[in-house]
């Protein structure tokens, strides 16, 4: 039990630092992930655990979206 508890902190602590790295508030980044402004809070307060493909997911997005934009290339969503 103490175990899962652990893993949810650290989910949250890393979905947090992400969200906060990125310069957004909890609205800006559930809009730009395209996550239910509710969903990230319950995510955010650890009433809910994400699953943990998609905390690896929004963790790639953010990485690449910046490693891109220092290369000169910006992404677009047509």
């Amino acid at each position: 039990m103490e175990e899962k508890r652990e893993e949810l902190s650290k989910q949250i602590e890393i979905l947090k630092k992400i969200r906060k790295d990125a310069g957004m508030n909890r609205r800006e980044f559930s809009d730009y992930m395209g996550i239910p402004l509710r969903t990230l809070e319950e995510w955010e307060s650890g009433r809910r655990k994400m699953p943990d493909y998609v905390l690896r997911l929004i963790t790639y997005h953010t990485k690449m979206e910046l490693f891109l934009k220092k290369k000169g290339i910006v992404y677009e969503e047509t």
